[in-house]
């Protein structure tokens, strides 16, 4: 079973202005593969697009970026765009609004929903984003790093972006996993009460319960221990099968009151 799509919504453009390495644009692209963020926009990357190494280190991911483009200006690359977030974990100079990746995916989805494409920008690796890069952005997108070690590797950052991203377009995580919960159903109560019944008639006559007057007792506390496993029908059917099989074997020879020897799992004779 596949997990279900999220709201439509055309995933923003991610930009990488005048990324350094070759390698650093590949993992940023199966970052975004990741995520389902489908359009790439490269300002003067220093070692060119496509490279040997950037492909290399995309592993087949620039198949579902299916739209990787190279601008010479920055200007170029935004000139469609209707918002677009700077992300930066430095203080500038250039006073702009301030917002986490989750508030950041919330917003970018509203804006596509009104017919308004977005972008995220991101700096090269060694210096980041410049003032006059800020001033081309309508807000600054930044992560609550540890302020001792702000600063994040290429891919890293554009994965926490498409990780909120996407979630973003689901009621709650876990329908966003690709996994179905595979958990079964817990048996029904009708069930569960009849097992307990049956094991507790095979303990009393294993003679169990002893002395008598504790049974009352014993069989609560029985019952708590197995609720917890939360065990599904299957697994009920099977432990009564198992407890079916375990009344039919021959006990341990034992003295009944009489003095005689048995094997029986009947009840002592008086």
């Amino acid at each position: 079973m596949s997990a279900p799509s999220p709201h439509p919504a055309a995933p923003p453009a991610i930009i990488l202005v005048e990324p350094q390495l070759g390698e650093n644009v590949g993992t940023a692209i199966r970052a975004m593969a990741n995520f389902g963020l489908a359009e790439l926009r490269l300002v003067r990357p220093r070692e060119g697009w496509p490279n040997e190494r950037g492909l290399a280190a995309a592993s087949g991911a620039e198949r579902a970026v299916t739209r990787i483009t190279v601008f010479g200006t920055l200007r170029e690359a935004l000139a469609d765009l209707g918002f677009v977030y700077a992300t930066t974990a430095r203080a500038r100079e250039v006073a702009k609004p301030v917002a986490g990746p989750h508030a950041a995916a919330l917003h970018v989805r509203r804006l596509d929903a009104a017919g308004i494409r977005s972008g995220i920008m991101f700096g090269p690796e060694r210096t980041g984003l410049t003032n006059e890069d800020l001033t081309l952005a309508d807000e600054i997108l930044t992560y609550p790093v540890d302020p001792g070690f702000a600063s994040i590797n290429l891919a890293q950052a554009v994965l926490l972006f498409g990780y909120e991203w996407r979630t973003s377009g689901f009621a709650a995580e876990e329908a966003a996993l690709p996994l179905a919960d595979a958990r079964p159903l817990p048996a029904p109560r009708e069930e569960l009460v009849r097992f307990f019944e049956h094991l507790e008639s095979a303990l009393d006559d294993a003679g169990f319960f002893r002395p008598p007057e504790k049974r009352p007792h014993m069989t609560e506390a029985i019952r708590s221990m197995l609720q917890r496993a939360g065990f599904s029908e299957q697994e009920v059917r099977t432990l009564r099968g198992m407890v079916t099989a375990l009344e039919r074997r021959p006990t341990r020879p034992r003295r009944l009151a009489d003095g005689t020897l048995t094997t029986d799992r009947g009840k002592d004779r008086a």
